[in-house]
């Protein structure tokens, strides 16, 4: 297939992308948020194991998320700010990732993870309304899950569980959350999951929840994860009435991760504390270590009590056009440019 007829099979997902980003802007625009723009060369990119930046010379590197400076406005007075973002990320290539993609995060001082949770809500309903989709979405099988090919719903509230209770159910083990490597390797093989000797803690949890969670996840209608353990929250304030696990959640629908959410931390000697584990982490495993943003812990201090959530734009339209491929609802895929 030639460009051309490439670019006219992907004409009404095109179509489709802008219709859809109107209609978000206007939630946003209706909630009273200012959008904003913060910078796409930085030289802190995050700390986070799991995520590799790419260079963009002088010491700088392309966004991974534009969560820093976000925050830092939020610090600065803009209590309720939307921003649509250009995002890169080295390595991710493949049906639901691009080494370039669109995030769209905001942020709530003064707002609870409820908020976000409705916020989510009210958005995915009003993406699906914009193209025709309202109340169910069409699931491909390529991305269907347990379920395979089906309708999700998308009326009503989402369906909510905890980390904690997802695991008892499907993989028939307890988490606290405190639990040594070698106790976090016995928990995978006891969920029927094959783990190296020498895995660690993170790489043992997303190994069993990738295994026997997530294909569970959003099949009737979408679910918010709630509850995370500790240490896969290092942005993320501890719950006050259970510290072995933070604010966070994850929003799955349709076989697809579409947002992530934090009631943010705000204490910069905790904060510290985190991206310096999260750096001993990469040097051991022989990651790339990027700086420590300095400004954005000198900024928390300020910060109002905040929650933040970043939710990929093109797996939201992956969700309402029934998307198999994130390359269908994008112009050019990386290797297209």
């Amino acid at each position: 297939m030639d460009e051309r007829e490439r670019l006219a099979a992907r004409r009404p997902a095109l179509e489709a992308r802008a219709t859809v980003l109107r209609a978000v802007r206007a939630y946003f625009e209706g909630q009273g948020f200012l959008e904003v723009e913060t910078p796409a060369r930085v030289f802190s990119p995050g700390q986070e194991v799991h995520l590799d930046a790419l260079p963009a010379g002088g010491g700088r590197y392309l966004v991974t998320s534009p969560e820093y400076h976000m925050k830092r406005l939020v610090a600065g007075g803009l209590p309720r700010i939307v921003q649509f973002c250009r995002c890169f990320r080295a390595e991710e290539d493949g049906p639901f990732h691009q080494p370039e993609f669109t995030m769209v995060e905001w942020y709530r001082a003064g707002g609870s993870l409820d908020d976000l949770m409705r916020d989510c809500e009210a958005i995915v309903a009003a993406a699906a309304r914009a193209v025709g989709k309202w109340p169910t979405a069409d699931v491909p099988a390529r991305r269907g899950g347990a379920a395979g090919v089906h309708g999700l719903a998308l009326d009503g509230p989402f369906e909510r569980a905890t980390v904690r209770d997802l695991l008892r159910i499907h993989a028939g083990v307890d988490l606290r959350g405190d639990e040594s490597e070698a106790e976090m390797r016995e928990l995978a093989t006891r969920a029927g999951c094959r783990v190296a000797p020498d895995a660690a803690w993170d790489d043992v949890f997303y190994q069993v929840f990738l295994d026997r969670i997530e294909p569970h996840l959003g099949t009737g209608r979408p679910t918010f994860v709630l509850d995370w353990p500790v240490p896969l929250g290092a942005l993320a304030r501890r719950k006050s009435d259970d510290p072995l696990t933070v604010e966070r959640f994850e929003l799955y629908a349709g076989g697809l991760e579409l947002a992530n959410a934090f009631g943010e931390l705000t204490d910069p000697v905790e904060q510290r504390r985190r991206f310096q584990t999260e750096v001993a982490c990469r040097k051991e495993r022989g990651k790339a270590v990027y700086p420590i943003d300095e400004k954005l812990l000198d900024a928390l201090p300020r910060m109002p009590p905040t929650c933040g959530i970043a939710m990929g734009f093109d797996r939201l339209l992956m969700l309402v056009v029934g998307a198999s491929s994130i390359r269908e609802v994008m112009a050019f895929a990386h290797d297209e440019a």
